[in-house]
């Protein structure tokens, strides 16, 4: 699992299982079966400020931003390969309702006329594979979705891959992680990297939410199963020096920059200990950037100040049983 960067350069039935002990390992990994399908609810939003100071004219500074997202998004599992104990996953996505990336809407008339299912997929599919190290490859179709659906559907890709992210699938109560890895999104402040502190920190009830024929979401009411309860807390780490933090693009571009980046992102993921699914996923995220751009010899200078926070929730569904 990648901690997230918010500061884009342009300046992602259950009978009730029996709790294993704290010395007993489990796997985390999901228990999938070719023709699966399952049902997620996104939920998104981020606040993003910018300040520029220069005395050039800007016509691409880039803009403050707010965004309040909402999607149900619909997995069909296509095939599983095992790869030296990896998991490998083909799947195609769908969402479910309008075009905008929310659930259908609630027309209080259209429920009370007939109790047929009203919740219907987009026509957009995007087809992609979980490669054995939880990355997405052969992705497709992606580029078809607004650029609100793309955000939740790689916010929900990066929850539900969780397990393929952890040093082994299986662990037990107590158990820690710590990795360092680079930051694949493009940035002007050059080595950034996160620190990531994993933990196994408990075992809690859990249980699906419910999700009627129309696409009204409602907390369970049934019998619950028991998650294993993941605690990440991320840290975004800057090895180039403030002074020049140039990337090699921009030196292409006969840019430098200077500055620095920060962030910290706190995830808890629950993971079923019944067949390894994602129930419910947690993400708060705080991150600042502090920046200039100049050209290579420091004139027409640009600096951008950029302080960005998001909240992101990602819940398991189930179908409700219709209302008499």
């Amino acid at each position: 699992m990648k901690g997230k960067f918010i500061l884009a350069a342009t300046m992602l039935l259950s009978a009730a299982a029996i709790a294993p002990s704290r010395d007993q390992y489990v796997n985390l990994l999901p228990k999938l079966q070719p023709g699966q399908t399952l049902t997620y609810l996104i939920r998104f939003r981020s606040d993003k400020n910018v300040k520029t100071e220069s005395n050039l004219v800007i016509p691409l500074a880039p803009p403050a931003s707010q965004v309040d997202t909402r999607g149900l998004l619909r997995v069909q599992i296509l095939d599983l390969q095992q790869v030296s104990g990896r998991l490998t996953v083909h799947a195609r996505s769908e969402f479910l309702g309008d075009d905008t990336g929310g659930e259908t809407s609630k027309n209080t008339s259209q429920k009370q006329e007939s109790g047929q299912r009203t919740l219907k997929a987009n026509g957009k599919s995007v087809e992609f594979t979980i490669s054995p190290d939880g990355l997405a490859e052969k992705v497709t179709g992606l580029d078809a979705l607004t650029p609100d659906q793309q955000q939740i559907w790689q916010e929900w890709l990066a929850r539900f891959a969780m397990a393929w992210a952890l040093p082994s699938p299986s662990a037990k109560i107590g158990d820690k992680w710590k990795t360092d890895q680079p930051e694949p999104a493009a940035s002007p402040i050059a080595s950034l990297s996160w620190a990531r502190d994993s933990s196994y920190v408990r075992d809690e009830p859990c249980a699906p939410a419910l999700l009627s024929f129309t696409g009204d979401v409602t907390p369970p009411n049934g019998p619950t199963g028991t998650c294993a309860v993941l605690l990440t807390t991320a840290k975004l780490m800057q090895k180039s020096s403030p002074k020049d933090a140039t990337p090699e693009d921009f030196k292409l571009h006969q840019l430098k920059t200077m500055g620095a980046a920060k962030g910290s992102n706190e995830i808890i993921t629950y993971i079923s200990l019944s067949n390894g699914l994602v129930v419910r996923a947690t993400e708060d995220a705080a991150q600042q950037m502090d920046v200039v751009v100049a050209k290579a010899d420091g004139s027409n200078a640009v600096r951008y100040n950029v302080d960005a926070k998001s909240q992101l929730e990602v819940l398991l569904l189930t179908q409700a049983p219709p209302q008499r």
